[in-house]
């Protein structure tokens, strides 16, 4: 008999969270702790050749090898891309006028004085 492992699969949407613990042989990828948890019968929606997986919050590939303790987490896709939303939050501060028009920061209160 091979030696097990304890490690833990996490995913989570808005509306639930899973994180399911799993006993598995201490030489397991990534992929086979995910299909053996039963996390994707619980979550339909995951289709490994697109959600991207890692261990304690850093991406890794699914043939990678647990180690006891692990967690694997499941990500979601992004909804929109972060970079993007920053640019559109500060254009959209500038034209209220809660951001200097020319260096993005705050205006100083002497320039709202005088104004």
């Amino acid at each position: 008999m091979r030696e097990q492992i304890a490690v833990e699969v996490a995913y989570a949407t808005p509306e639930k969270q899973s994180l399911l613990s799993v006993s598995v042989a201490a030489d397991a990828s990534v992929q086979q702790v995910i299909e053996s948890s039963g996390i994707l019968r619980i979550h339909p929606e995951i289709d490994l050749t697109q959600n991207k997986v890692g261990l304690w919050s850093r991406t890794c590939k699914l043939t990678d090898t647990v180690k006891a303790g692990d967690r694997i987490e499941i990500y979601r896709p992004l909804i929109a891309d972060p970079k993007d939303m920053r640019r559109r939050r500060a254009e959209k501060a500038k034209e209220e006028g809660r951001a200097d028009k020319t260096t993005g920061g705050r205006p100083h209160a002497s320039a709202e004085a005088t104004e």
